[in-house]
């Protein structure tokens, strides 16, 4: 987590809080601004005062013991981890520090102002980040150069996706910052981070992001970590869903040290991953649970819509079949009616019965198939179809039959065809005065 945000410094308390730290060789930006606060920022008087604090020993530097881990005012399972550069010891030391004094004051005063003014001049071309796949690889390409291929596995992608990786993953990432001009940066390299105890344990426990700061990508995580000096690493997790600096080594660190520090920070937060790990893993299932519920529910939702679409196409069916019937009966009816009417017009077209005594008539006997007899008289001139519509006009007869003889057994023909559109008249048939016909039902043909 960052640092909270302190009250910014005027341009004059910058360039103090710079040359003290130059001065006394101090790595941590906040002693420095602590020790000039005590001080009232009087410079002189705060150099003299960390110059009274030292030790005299044998040598002329004498790198001091490594600082514990401090916890981050932000949050307190925020660690920083510090390693100061050697500070001069002793008499020799001290003069010579001493005498350089002036010159050093002298040389990063005019450079800070120099850096000052330039940034109005000519921005920092690193801020603008254009190609950061590229200045990832760039970097463990020169690396690999220097050092050899004998170091931890560089991830090698953006920062922005070694991030989201681990928090998909639910790993520590390890990022490096990599200063090129410092003077602990090769030192660092080559007896720390490419040594096998290193590489092994970042291998094993995390994914590992590196990139110099003198690269685009680089120079913008650098001011999103903020670090104060560098070698700079820092330990990222996943940590209230959110990914969360927990972490920072600054400084030249040993192998074993690194491998403690970055051991006791993973102990002080496995309790937060087991948590988002347990999380997960009850969110996963509770995820299967829904889509075994989900699917279960849509399988019991296409029965019950199997069986709707099966019962609808059942009613659809009896519908049209009851439907089907209706308009059978309905047709039935009409057709029943129009016979009806044409039996009736037929009746009423029928010329009267001629009378017993006429010499011209014929009588004849109709046998039904029902075995109804009918007796009727016509005359000779006029034509079968007569006959055919007395016949039609009954309501005995069926609605379609055909009109025989008996000896010689031959069918009248009452219709109009296309051979012969006019029936014979009675006459032209051979019929007697007296015959019997017999009515041959054809509606079932």
């Amino acid at each position: 987590m960052a640092a909270p945000e302190e009250q910014e410094l005027s341009q004059a308390q910058t360039e103090k809080l710079l040359q003290f730290q130059d001065l006394t060789g101090l790595e941590s930006m906040d002693q420095c601004r602590r020790t000039l606060e005590q001080h009232n920022w009087n410079i002189e008087a705060a150099v003299q005062d960390r110059l009274n604090e030292q030790e005299g020993v044998p040598s002329v530097f004498n790198p001091p013991p490594a600082r514990p881990l401090q916890v981050n005012t932000t949050d307190h399972r925020v660690y920083s981890y510090i390693v100061s550069r050697p500070q001069p010891r002793g008499l020799l030391g001290w003069s010579y520090y001493l005498i350089m004094l002036p010159f050093r004051f002298t040389y990063y005063t005019f450079m800070d102002a120099f850096r000052f003014a330039l940034r109005f001049i000519r921005p920092d071309p690193r801020g603008r980040v254009t190609d950061p796949v590229g200045d990832v690889m760039s970097f463990i390409h020169s690396f690999e150069e220097k050092y050899g291929r004998s170091h931890p596995v560089f991830y090698q992608g953006t920062y922005s996706q070694a991030l989201n990786d681990a928090k998909q993953e639910l790993r520590y990432l390890l990022v490096y910052l990599h200063g090129d001009d410092h003077q602990d940066t090769d030192e660092f390299c080559r007896t720390t981070l490419c040594s096998e105890e290193v590489l092994t344990f970042i291998n094993t426990r995390m994914l590992f992001w590196a990139c110099s700061t003198s690269r685009p990508e680089g120079y913008r995580v650098s001011q999103a970590l903020r670090e104060n000096s560098y070698p700079f690493l820092a330990m990222i997790m996943l940590k209230d869903r959110k990914m969360t600096v927990v972490g920072r080594l600054e400084g030249l660190i040993q192998p074993e040290d690194f491998v403690n520090q970055l051991t006791f920070i993973m102990e002080a937060n496995q309790t937060y991953i087991m948590s988002e790990r347990l999380e997960r893993e009850e969110r996963n299932q509770t995820q299967v649970l829904r889509q075994q519920q989900d699917e279960a529910y849509l399988v019991s939702l296409r029965a019950d819509q199997e069986k709707d679409r099966k019962k609808r196409e059942e009613e659809e069916q009896k519908r049209q079949e009851e439907e089907m019937a209706r308009q059978s009966i309905l047709a039935e009816e009409r057709r029943r009616r129009t016979l009806e009417e044409e039996k009736e017009r037929k009746s009423e077209c029928l010329p009267p019965e001629p009378p017993l005594d006429d010499p011209d008539s014929v009588k004849i006997v109709f046998k039904l198939p029902n075995d109804t007899r009918v007796e009727r008289r016509f005359l000779f001139s006029q034509s079968l179809t007569v006959i055919h519509d007395f016949l039609f006009s009954l309501k005995e007869t069926p609605e379609k039959f055909q009109i025989v003889t008996n000896f010689p057994r031959r069918v009248l023909p009452c219709l109009p065809t296309e051979e012969r559109p006019n029936p014979p008249t009675l006459m032209e048939a051979g019929l007697s005065r007296s015959e019997v016909l017999f009515v041959q039902d054809l509606t079932d043909d």
